[in-house]
């Protein structure tokens, strides 16, 4: 049993998650979607956060993921990460809407369980009432009465999380697309920026003036000359570069299109012209024009992608029909929890243990 679609969500590192979370932005609120029909009520229970349909999110859940997931933040970037903020809005408040959005996922993915008829093994559920019992027994008592976790709330948590991922590997099982090796290639290149941007007070990129323009690429002309002239390229590049990083591997669809086509087509120790992105001016050497292990690691990247994207359509063909109540007043009052005595951070670990065996199979 894979459960690939959850790999990201459990290994991912803090820093990625933020600059994930802040990627996707709005996009990822319960309240998203162009054919989502969304129906604000006031017939909730009281611990009741949301329901897709006919299921139903309470508190003790919601608290649970966001407990720890902050916690994990703090662990690996400590307390004062939550002074990050993005286009006006906080880091904290991201996450919460993330974390909804996690939830709501997992709760639309078992009811598109029911629809196909999947469910979980005896095995599988022998394992979620493990890591059940085993997240219960990492709770101190302040955690367990403050979270509202009982042993039933988290096995069935686990069971939720596990189907999930089940339902994924379903709809995915048949994407074994055929990626070459030139689809797939990877290249390495080494090169020399001369910017025509510089950054505000506010971090944004600012265009260089036509005239300031003008003089960064005499400025590559004049570099370009001593690469034709024999000198060191890795020496020009210490000297020149405006970029911090100096060599790159990658794959085809990730750089600049302009850049992109300049690199593919170098051979090995070849030097391109001047070649200008939204960044500036690049003087690229090729490297190596192509790279076993790396180009192997790439296919695996691209056919993960056209799984989601195959598992995508039809999760949205399905979600998009599905009516979305939220109790937005209980929804409103969610925080994080301000305890030093609530440290859970392990709900996600700990599944990962007791379903590894499963993983292998």
């Amino acid at each position: 049993m894979g459960f690939s679609y959850y790999k990201t969500i459990i290994k991912l590192s803090a820093a990625a998650m933020a600059a994930m979370i802040f990627m996707t932005g709005c996009e990822s609120k319960l309240n998203s979607g162009r054919h989502t029909r969304i129906v604000l009520t006031t017939g909730f229970d009281k611990d009741e956060v949301f329901r897709i349909d006919k299921s139903s999110c309470k508190l003790p859940e919601l608290m649970i993921y966001l407990t720890n997931t902050k916690n994990q933040y703090e662990n690996a970037l400590g307390s004062q990460i939550w002074q990050t903020s993005y286009n006006g809005e906080s880091l904290e408040s991201n996450i919460k809407e993330t974390v909804l959005a996690r939830l709501a996922r997992i709760k639309a993915m078992n009811l598109l369980a029911d629809q196909y008829g999947i469910v979980l093994s005896e095995e599988e559920l022998a394992s979620a009432d493990a890591a059940a019992s085993q997240y219960y027994e990492s709770l101190n008592d302040t955690e367990r009465e403050t979270l509202k976790a009982d042993k039933k709330i988290l096995r069935m948590m686990y069971e939720e999380y596990a189907l999930a991922g089940k339902v994924y590997e379903y709809l995915i099982a048949d994407i074994n697309p055929e990626i070459s090796d030139d689809e797939a290639r990877t290249i390495t290149v080494q090169h020399i920026l001369i910017k025509t941007y510089t950054m505000n007070e506010d971090e944004e990129s600012v265009p260089y003036s036509e005239t300031a323009k003008n003089k960064a690429y005499l400025r590559a002309q004049e570099v370009l000359g001593k690469v034709h002239a024999g000198e060191d390229f890795a020496a020009l590049t210490a000297e020149y570069s405006e970029d911090s990083n100096s060599i790159y591997s990658f794959g085809k669809g990730t750089m600049d299109p302009a850049f992109e086509e300049a690199a593919f087509n170098l051979g090995t120790d070849e030097i391109s012209g001047i070649i200008e992105t939204s960044q500036g001016y690049h003087i690229i050497k090729c490297i190596s024009t192509f790279d076993r292990d790396e180009t192997d690691r790439n296919k695996l990247k691209i056919v993960e992608q056209r799984r989601k994207e195959v598992f995508n359509e039809e999760y949205s063909g399905f979600v998009g029909g599905l009516t979305r109540n939220l109790n937005q007043e209980l929804w409103d009052s969610v925080g994080f929890i301000q305890n030093d005595e609530i440290t859970t951070s392990n709900f996600f670990q700990i599944y990962q243990e007791n379903f590894q065996n499963l993983r292998e199979k």
